[in-house]
């Protein structure tokens, strides 16, 4: 064995054992950190990914993890040069990689090491570290929960377990971990990242992403008050405005984010008897047109034929099928299947009076305007059509296959083949589609979900 393999085989860094354990998992126990009343007073925090150009401007602010682990892999990869600039803030939270339930457990056993290891290492080179816990379902409660001392202050996120977009809330399996963490820890406070649900108990500071986000990183007016509620820390804010929850990056439960729900009228079509067909009817601001659903045997619709060219002949037949595929947990409508000859295959033994487009209709684009950015890149990844007007021009986009195309209603293309983020960044009168299209200026033409 040569001296290069011996110190390979033997770094610290490889082995990753030389903090303590009291566990048969060897996850790391994170030293208890103090906080006084006064240093978790006005708590705000900073993300991972926004302290490089921050620099330690905002050093009253406790860093979080609460973002897609590929933010902050390289903490764990060489956290030594993280170090210096955690230090320039109040405290750190520890890296809250990922424990979704699809997720096998011994990648959860890992995630969890990861997390306590970081927040070990950090603590050894002075840093005052709060533990970040996560759990999928009970199998995970074995593990967990260890590496953190009894009466530790520690943080948790509620937003993948809330309803939001299409998807149902997984608050049930949220709270029975969170039960079994206040039985197992004992925390002294519980710094919640989004709003808690109201069955949780303990001493709840609860953080609003809205406030917390980069956007009022240097709007010294926007703070949050400790103070104390039975059961949780309520927030209050200088501005009389009510500011919306739910743009967190990521969190816990489902990687899928729940069971898929109806948002509106339009995707009630998705979900119908069990082994059927049904004729449904797509409300537009320009009309509606039909379409026909076919169900399986869990109700979900699996194939929808569209008696329209919605506006692009060079793009769809009428009628047009899609395949609708339902593996990542919501339906994912193929590119359109087209009949530019006419001789649609029989949608198995159906009558049906066609109605191509019907000038009234109960469309309210109120009711179909996308609320975050995030709620549209969803949307978008559906593979369904998305139509707007901006500055008096109707504007179209539909994508599969991760490429998307954007055209004006009624003259053809300006944009194909382009990625989400060539999506996102395209621009219209000067303005970038991802700043415009949750703007109150934005009308929704046509939202097919």
């Amino acid at each position: 064995m040569t001296l290069e393999n011996f110190n390979y085989r033997t770094n610290p860094m490889f082995l990753r054992n030389q903090f303590n354990s009291d566990n048969k998992y060897g996850i790391p126990t994170v030293p208890l950190s103090h906080f006084d009343n006064k240093e978790l007073q006005d708590l705000m925090l900073i993300a991972f990914n926004q302290c490089g150009r921050d620099n330690g401007k905002h050093s009253e602010r406790i860093v979080h993890f609460f973002l897609y682990d590929y933010n902050f892999e390289k903490v764990w990869k060489n956290p030594d040069a993280q170090t210096d600039l955690l230090k320039k803030y109040k405290g750190v939270l520890t890296p809250d990689f990922s424990m979704y339930l699809e997720m096998p457990y011994a990648l959860q056993i890992y995630n969890t090491f990861r997390n306590r290891w970081c927040g070990a290492f950090f603590a050894e080179k002075g840093l005052k570290v709060i533990p970040t816990v996560n759990w999928s379902d009970e199998k995970s409660f074995d593990f967990c929960f260890k590496g953190i001392e009894k009466g530790s202050i520690v943080a948790v996120s509620t937003y993948m377990f809330h309803e939001h977009n299409n998807h149902s809330d997984q608050k049930d399996i949220f709270m029975k971990g969170y039960n079994r963490m206040l039985e197992e820890i004992e925390p002294s406070k519980i710094i919640c990242y989004s709003e808690p649900f109201s069955e949780m108990k303990g001493d709840i500071i609860y953080i609003d992403y809205e406030l917390n986000s980069w956007k009022y990183l240097n709007d010294e007016k926007i703070k949050s008050y400790f103070k104390q509620t039975d059961p949780v820390l309520t927030l209050k804010c200088e501005h009389d405005i009510i500011y919306k929850i739910g743009h967190v990056y990521k969190g816990g439960g489902s990687a899928f984010g729940g069971n898929w729900n109806p948002k509106n009228k339009n995707s009630e079509r998705f979900l119908g008897k069990p082994n059927t067909k049904k004729e449904n009817t797509v409300e537009t601001k320009s009309g509606s047109y039909k379409v026909l659903d076919k169900y399986d045997k869990t109700g979900r619709a699996i194939q929808e034929r569209h008696f329209t060219d919605h506006n692009r002949s060079d793009k769809h037949s009428n009628p047009h099928d899609h395949k609708i595929n339902w593996d990542k947990g919501h339906p994912d409508m193929s590119p359109p299947i087209n009949y530019p000859s006419g001789n649609a295959p029989e949608f198995k033994k159906y009558n049906m009076e066609v109605k191509i487009m019907n000038s009234t209709n109960d469309y309210n684009p109120d009711d179909y305007k996308f609320e975050t950015l995030g709620e549209f890149k969803l949307y978008l990844s559906y593979g369904a059509n998305v139509g707007f007007e901006w500055h008096g021009v109707e504007y179209g986009i539909e994508g599969h296959n991760n490429s998307f195309d954007i055209w004006i209603y009624d003259k053809g293309d300006i944009a194909n083949e382009l990625t989400l983020e060539q999506t996102l960044d395209y621009e219209f009168d000067g303005v970038k589609l991802r700043e415009l299209i949750t703007s109150d200026d934005v009308i929704i033409i046509e939202r097919l979900m």
